[in-house]
């Protein structure tokens, strides 16, 4: 399978000024996701995709392919993943190569514990899924089947339909949520239908201990900390 990751960066950033190639622990942002797609043995090509030159510049230093700069409509703070990544496929078509599957790799979440990328890759080949996502179990209070939605007369209806709510936390099934850290995704999926995750989603879970999401400045402190304590 041939596979290629994804970085996106844009050089604007409202919530951490510059995050992306802000250092961290003594090294710039990007530079997690850069190493960890870099050392797997599944990415046969590793692309930031970018509208700023000082990014630019970094990840090519750092030996990723930065083969175009992103065009301003694919890098305003309201575009979503999907297009900037079917830019970047659309651009290697016209170069004539082709990819079987994309990962996504958010410089946002940027720890990634040895290992972690090769099983998520592992996963995503042996579960023969459209997409696969990392997640984290969320905890038993926030548990879809004890939590609430309004209908249009404002009564209250367990959000999953059902009409019994579970009664004991231990007979709670799992359930999970994204934890941003890595997406992998047939191309076709995202070419033809538009989506990251179309039919079949398989998972891997997340180490919380590495979680962290930056996007405020409180993120990027708890990611400072995070940095000092955690080994990749």
């Amino acid at each position: 399978m041939n596979i290629l990751a994804v970085i996106p960066a844009r050089g604007g950033s409202k919530g951490v000024p510059g995050k992306n190639k802000k250092l961290l622990n003594g090294k710039p942002l990007i530079q997690y996701s850069i190493d960890a797609a870099l050392e797997s043995k599944y990415i046969n090509e590793v692309v930031v995709t970018t509208d700023d030159e000082e990014i630019i510049a970094i990840s090519k230093s750092l030996g990723a392919n930065v083969p175009f700069v992103r065009p301003k409509h694919l890098a305003e703070d309201a575009t979503p993943t999907l297009p900037v990544i079917q830019h970047v496929i659309s651009y290697f078509e016209t170069e004539g190569k082709h990819f079987d599957a994309i990962c996504l790799l958010q410089p946002t979440s940027p720890f990634r514990p040895t290992g972690f990328l090769e099983k998520a890759l592992e996963t995503f080949k042996e579960k023969q899924t459209d997409s696969l996502v990392s997640v984290l179990e969320v905890p038993h209070e926030y548990n879809p089947h004890w939590t609430f939605e309004a209908n249009e007369n404002g009564v209250l209806q367990i959000a999953t339909g059902e009409k019994n709510i579970i009664p004991r936390r231990q007979e709670l099934p799992k359930a999970y949520h994204r934890d941003g850290s890595i997406y992998i995704t047939k191309t076709n999926i995202i070419q033809q239908e538009n989506s990251l995750y179309g039919n079949s989603l398989s998972y891997v879970v997340s180490d919380k201990k590495y979680y962290v999401n930056i996007d405020t400045q409180n993120d990027w402190l708890k990611a400072e900390q995070l940095a000092k304590t955690i080994t990749l």
